[in-house]
């Protein structure tokens, strides 16, 4: 990626996909060049918590919702260090933010992380394309004087595809740290970091949790030196197919029996672990909008999505694992999605989606407390 901080709305800046559609547009954020995965999201709102959430490292963040940026940027929502997107694409961008908590607007934040982005597409004709044709690369290139359009489609074709990618350790924590329990300590987990939010461990330290985060890299002898009541296991970027290190970590915990919740890419791991492939969808789930089933209960959710990838399990059958019997627990009702797994003879279950609900609704929040649920049960 190659970017300028100077500001302005008036530079010409071109979207090329990857099958040769083109689509130009105006600056937004960062001047320059980029490239990644260009991916939809459905949401309204919560465009903040998307740029900083480490799961869409590598891609370019296509917003369905016309009108972006009008609650400005804070220092309050940010759900990791940085900005992780590669690049971002709206319509109508805001011209002046308007919110107690602003600080600066979106366009001066994405300058001042270097993220290039473009705006005055016809983000609506993006998205059906999408759809139809599926994720695929894709490059933003803006600036005074931009290469021909063949020169930028052969360098979106020169870039690195999704499927293949192995990236949580790219945006994980190098470092273990601790989150402490709010009010009295009632358990410790062990976190493995694949690309945390930050808003998860919060809301494990809200239930009496002292929460452990622990680098992608982690062993098991680190799971267990913080002598764990529980281990999760976060969401995260990248191709599930290349993430056999935390397959063998998770494993080995099934194996122990320790109480175990995986979220997202955590959910992906399970379903490796357990002996399920996966495999590329063709354009994902991303957004606050996504509807659920619990199985378990019937219930119905509306929940926080960003997958490229799904597990592949049998969704009307109980199916035999090496850690006893497994099931699909939850499933999209828009395709029929596998959303979560749940074991019936050990205390590990998962989900697709975040139940942080950073941004998002919060009809998921309750799996926290069934997490809670399988650790109380664990030490009685």
């Amino acid at each position: 990626m190659t970017t300028s901080t100077r500001g302005t709305t008036r530079v010409p800046a071109v979207l090329v996909l990857e099958d040769g559609r083109i689509f130009r547009g105006r600056a937004y954020g960062a001047v320059g060049a980029t490239f990644g995965e260009a991916v939809f999201s459905t949401g309204m709102t919560g465009y903040q918590e998307t740029l900083t959430d480490p799961s869409y490292h590598r891609q370019v963040v296509v917003m369905t919702a016309p009108h972006v940026g009008n609650t400005g940027v804070n220092d309050e929502d940010p759900e990791s260090k940085q900005i992780w997107v590669s690049g971002y694409v709206v319509r109508d961008p805001a011209r002046v933010p308007s919110n107690w908590r602003s600080r600066r607007s979106l366009d001066e934040e994405l300058r001042n992380q270097g993220v290039v982005g473009i705006s005055g597409v016809d983000t609506r004709a993006l998205t059906r394309h999408l759809r139809e044709r599926g994720a695929m690369r894709v490059g933003i290139f803006s600036g005074s004087t931009l290469p021909d359009e063949g020169t930028m489609l052969a360098e979106v074709r020169q870039a690195p595809e999704m499927k293949g990618a192995d990236l949580s350790a790219e945006v994980a924590t190098k470092e273990t740290y601790v989150v402490p329990a709010t009010g009295e300590k009632k358990f410790t987990v062990a976190a493995v970091d694949l690309g945390i939010k930050g808003m998860t461990p919060h809301r494990m330290a809200e239930r009496g949790i002292e929460v452990h985060v622990l680098p992608a890299t982690a062993t098991v002898e680190d799971v267990y030196a913080v002598n764990p009541d529980g281990v999760f296991f976060s969401n995260g970027p990248g191709d599930p197919a290349t993430a056999d290190h935390p397959v063998s970590v998770m494993r080995a915990v099934l194996e122990r029996g320790t109480p175990l919740f995986g979220i997202c890419f955590g959910n992906q791991i399970l379903g490796r672990a357990l002996g399920f492939g996966t495999y590329k969808l063709k354009y994902g789930h991303r957004g606050i909008n996504q509807p659920v089933q619990d199985r378990t209960t019937g219930k119905v959710e509306v929940t926080a999505h960003n997958h490229g990838f799904a597990v592949d399990a049998p969704l009307d059958q109980v199916s035999e694992t090496p850690y006893g019997r497994a099931e699909v627990s939850h499933v999209c009702l828009n395709d029929d999605v596998v959303e979560g797994l749940r074991l019936l003879d050990r205390p590990a279950f998962s989900v697709q989606y975040h139940p942080e609900a950073a941004a998002g609704p919060h009809d998921a929040a309750y799996l926290f407390d069934r997490f809670v649920s399988l650790m109380e049960g664990q030490r009685a």
